[in-house]
């Protein structure tokens, strides 16, 4: 008989947050595989339970290598316990791998469901939450950066993204120049903790306020495209979404096409545009 993998939330911050039964998973699971053994170490003094099974290591630098061991600990029968150092498993963090390799072998996975970073950072960021995508972190060059996001210019959904706080200037910098400076957009930084701090505004201000230095666990949560369709758009505006779609790798014929069908209007009224702005760049000094 197999065992079962179980996929558990950790807190994210305030450790009164923990789920009920994590501690009952903790105490009765036969592996506990953990992102950080010393991170777990604390976790289990804070909520005074003590693990009886096998603890091994589980993070992004030998995840691959021990997934095979782990599946076949629930191929013999274990009850694996899978946990991150915040938050659940697999978003952002080591355990897609285990999950994928447990489902091929037809293991049952389950999850104790916890706090998460993604959810909690969307309710308190005061944008739309009807409809949204989660981003994870975007890549550390600024080319492969700036690529990424022009890939979700036209996103209507709100976007959800993973920073780290020496980054995060650039990242709203980059964001401001594909998304345009009035996006609106909220960083939430030290969600749960003592110090957490929600910074709602544009994204050139937010970007202005990040180059003096923010610290902490930072989620970036920015508005949707707008229905363009829906309003009226200035030449400048019009040219800058040309623009990202000629960086993206469209024609500049098809890209005026695009753009004006988003916009509602004749395509003619976008390509005189986009020659405007053309012909006043040659005749700057």
């Amino acid at each position: 008989m197999t065992g079962i993998l179980v996929l558990a939330g950790t807190p994210i911050g305030d450790i009164s947050d923990a789920p009920p039964r994590l501690a009952a998973e903790l105490a009765g699971a036969d592996v506990v595989a953990a992102e950080d053994t010393r991170r777990l170490r604390r976790l289990t003094q804070a909520l005074g339970v003590q693990t009886s099974g096998r603890v091994v290591s589980y993070f992004e630098g030998n995840e691959a290598a021990r997934t095979p061991e782990l599946v076949e600990a629930l191929v013999g029968g274990a009850r694996v316990l899978l946990v991150t150092d915040a938050g659940m498993p697999s978003v952002s963090d080591p355990g897609y791998r285990l999950v994928a390799a447990a489902v091929e072998k037809d293991i049952k996975v389950t999850a104790v469901p916890g706090p998460s970073a993604v959810l909690t950072a969307l309710a308190l960021s005061g944008l739309p939450v009807d409809r949204f995508c989660f981003e994870g972190f975007l890549p550390r060059k600024a080319g492969e950066r700036l690529s990424r996001l022009r890939e979700v210019a036209e996103e209507r959904r709100t976007l959800v993204y993973f920073e780290a706080p020496h980054r995060l200037d650039d990242t709203l910098a980059a964001m401001a120049e594909v998304f345009g400076t009035q996006r609106r957009a909220a960083v939430c930084r030290e969600l749960t903790k003592t110090y957490e701090e929600i910074k709602r505004g544009p994204l050139g201000e937010l970007a202005a306020w990040a180059a003096e230095g923010v610290r902490g666990e930072i989620t970036v949560v920015v508005e949707g495209a707008p229905d363009k369709g829906a309003e009226e758009l200035d030449a400048t505006e019009l040219v800058r979404r040309v623009q990202v779609r000629e960086e993206a790798g469209e024609r500049r014929k098809e890209a005026i096409a695009a753009v004006a069908a988003e916009a509602g209007i004749p395509k003619r009224d976008v390509f005189d545009a986009v020659v405007a702005a053309k012909n006043a760049a040659r005749t700057t000094p």
